[in-house]
């Protein structure tokens, strides 16, 4: 081969190997971004848990188990800030007497270490546990109450029984607004009463993603739910964008939990309108939870008027006879009286 043709060929070669260097470059490099947007993709979008949590609707590892403790808890001005709420599934706010609110908060997916303070039975708030099949937490009782327990209505603790043992007194307040127990301390005394702590409740009706992304109804970015005009027991949700969760207040300051700080956070504010009766000198009350009513129901910033049902002893929202799916997460129920009624108790778009 001459010299000429040689160098010809050299240089074909280099060409072809030049070519299929910067060919090579190129899909290597599509490649490289194809596999760097899959991985963006995949870390935007939430992993989709095999399992939730039947009165949160949240995701799981595991299939949820355990049974559901529901605990009185004390709303009195002395007794704030609370221990354990923010790791509630659902908390019902109803009035006991005067125009004083307990909570009845319900756990399930959460097992606080502190609870409390805990406050006395009532008949009521027993009914409402016992739609979940709750074991049901109290320190002292009304004589209704005190009747419920004796027959026997349901599974219990009371801290008439168990004062320093498995509940405490704590030393930075007064009785009645000190007493406390833990989650541990209350599986420890269902063990004692060979009550049954192993069986989940059933499961709630929540919205799917995209029905959350289809949700519509009347701007709610603050409400505010009045009990007799006592300032020192408005309950006030603002909407925080952000997070896209309400936070409460109660008489301007945030509900947070008394050890960690953290905030309550939820996902729906369901304000339900019974009818209330006071039956005695003490102020106690009887409460219509089984006739159903009107009610509202705050989701991602909006509210719309549904009605409500007490559905297997659980008050529920329907519309239209049909179950309003919750959006998952955590849950907040206040119960006001028929009299004033919806529109005279509760006022959006309110300054704390």
């Amino acid at each position: 081969m001459s010299k000429k043709w040689m160098a010809a060929f050299a240089a074909l070669m280099l060409l072809v190997s030049g070519c299929s260097k910067n060919e090579k470059s190129v899909v290597d490099e599509d490649e490289n971004e194809e596999a760097i947007a899959d991985e963006q993709d995949g870390a935007s979008e939430e992993k989709e848990l095999p399992y939730a949590f039947p009165l949160t609707g949240l995701g799981s590892e595991e299939e949820a188990s355990g049974r559901s403790v529901a605990v009185m808890i004390n709303n009195h001005p002395q007794a704030r800030p609370q221990s354990g709420l923010n790791k509630a599934d659902i908390v019902y706010e109803v009035l006991a007497e005067g125009d004083v609110t307990r909570f009845l908060a319900i756990f399930q997916s959460e097992h606080p270490e502190k609870i409390g303070p805990i406050r006395s039975a009532r008949d009521y708030y027993m009914e409402l546990a016992k739609g979940y099949d709750s074991l049901y937490i109290a320190h002292g009782y009304s004589p209704d109450a005190k009747a419920m327990i004796d027959s026997g209505y349901m599974d219990n603790l009371n801290g008439m029984n168990y004062d320093g043992t498995l509940f405490y007194r704590s030393n930075d307040r007064k009785a009645p607004h000190n007493s406390y127990s833990s989650f541990e301390n209350i599986l420890k005394g269902a063990e004692q009463r060979n009550y049954k702590m192993e069986e989940a409740p059933p499961a709630l009706t929540f919205l799917t993603k995209k029905e959350v992304e289809a949700l519509h109804g009347e701007e709610a970015k603050a409400a505010m739910v009045s009990y007799y005009n006592s300032k020192l027991f408005n309950a006030i949700y603002e909407y925080d964008e952000s997070i896209e969760k309400y936070k409460r207040y109660s008489n301007g300051e945030l509900t947070v939990d008394h050890e960690t700080g953290e905030p309550v956070l939820l996902d729906n504010i369901f304000i339900v309108e019974t009818d209330h009766q006071v039956i005695d000198s003490a102020g106690r009350r009887k409460i219509n939870f089984t006739s159903g009513g009107r009610a509202y129901l705050l989701q991602k910033g909006q509210w719309q008027a549904v009605d409500w049902k007490n559905i297997d002893g659980k008050i529920l929202p329907v519309l239209n006879g049909e179950k309003v799916g919750l959006v998952p997460g955590k849950t907040w129920i206040n119960v006001i009286p028929t009299s004033p009624g919806l529109e005279q108790t509760v006022s959006f778009d309110v300054k704390k």
